[in-house]
């Protein structure tokens, strides 16, 4: 089951010799009939908890093929024996993009620009750059590479950190999440770009920005549960540190939210995969997919299960 009408035009000949059901955003839940002979099936990205409840009614399901980077909302759904995979790879540019934009944007004020444009006001002011700063990534897979990448023309220095520490095979030195007591005070920026798990719930609570150098920019393009918002408020309040956010905890951001209105937050509804970028490389992810399951070979993405 895909969720791609024109799926035949699109998927390069993957499908031939096979039944193919649509699914999409919008579409009413499909028969019965139909969830009782689904073997692989890709819920809609834009489909939400519905495209997902009907998971457990497939009786016969093999794979799911996340359209998602990150699949901690889909595990409710799962049942023994079948396969996730995750949508690595689809999400690196359009996310990494936001990244480094949600990044200028807070540190140049364009948001603060904006707002005064609509009242035709001429906000001239010194704003940082983001020249010469130090930019730590926190989570370097897929996309915190891509995030490096896009960095790369902007003169900044780069502080890789994931879970553990290792030296990667170009030969960049990668830190553990326990070195970040002692990296925090020296970064300007923090990217944040991780999965959420257990362990990473609320990793980013009051001790963590307490050891953000002043006037540093918190940027979260991951989960927003991975960030405290009660501690994330407590701080921006005071206006020593600042925010860039495209997700929230809870999300949506209620409209009544202090978050909404707290000085020197930039907050985007969720979008870091919602680019024309998107399409093209969900279909090609699908397509090979697709292909592999055919011939039998293995799935590439395999999530494992979360553990408590």
């Amino acid at each position: 089951m895909l969720p791609w009408a024109d799926y035949a035009a699109t998927l390069g000949g993957a499908t031939l010799g096979l039944e193919v059901e649509v699914f999409s955003e919008g579409d009413p839940e499909p028969d019965q009939a139909i969830l009782d002979n689904v073997v692989f099936y890709v819920p809609p990205y834009e489909g939400g908890r519905r495209s997902l409840a009907v998971i457990p009614n497939m009786p016969r399901v093999q794979v799911v093929q996340s359209l998602w980077a990150g699949v901690d909302g889909v595990w409710p759904f799962m049942r023994d024996g079948v396969s996730l995979h995750n949508a690595a790879g689809v999400h690196d540019a359009s996310t990494a993009e936001l990244a480094v934009g949600l990044a200028i944007a807070r540190l140049r004020r364009l948001d603060e620009f904006a707002v005064a444009q609509a009242r035709g006001a001429w906000l001239h002011d010194f704003t940082p750059a983001l020249a010469d700063r130090t930019v730590l990534i926190l989570g370097y897979g897929n996309i915190g590479q891509a995030v490096e990448r896009r960095l790369a023309g902007f003169e900044v220095n780069i502080i890789r950190v994931a879970t553990t520490a290792r030296t990667d095979d170009e030969g960049r030195e990668i830190h553990g999440q326990d070195e970040l007591p002692a990296l925090l005070p020296t970064a300007d920026v923090v990217i944040v770009i991780m999965p959420q798990t257990p362990a990473t719930t609320k990793l980013i609570n009051a001790d963590f920005l307490a050891r953000m150098k002043d006037g540093a920019v918190l940027v979260n393009v991951a989960r927003g549960a991975i960030v405290d918002t009660d501690a994330l408020l407590a701080e921006v309040m005071t206006g020593r540190i600042n925010a860039a956010l495209d997700v929230t905890d809870p999300e949506p951001l209620p409209s009544d939210h202090p978050l909404w209105t707290a000085p020197g937050v930039l907050i985007s509804p969720h979008v870091g995969g919602s680019t024309s970028a998107f399409a093209p490389r969900a279909k090609r992810l699908v397509e090979d997919q697709l292909n592999r399951w055919r011939q039998g070979q293995p799935l590439i993405n395999q999530m494992a299960p979360p553990t408590s």
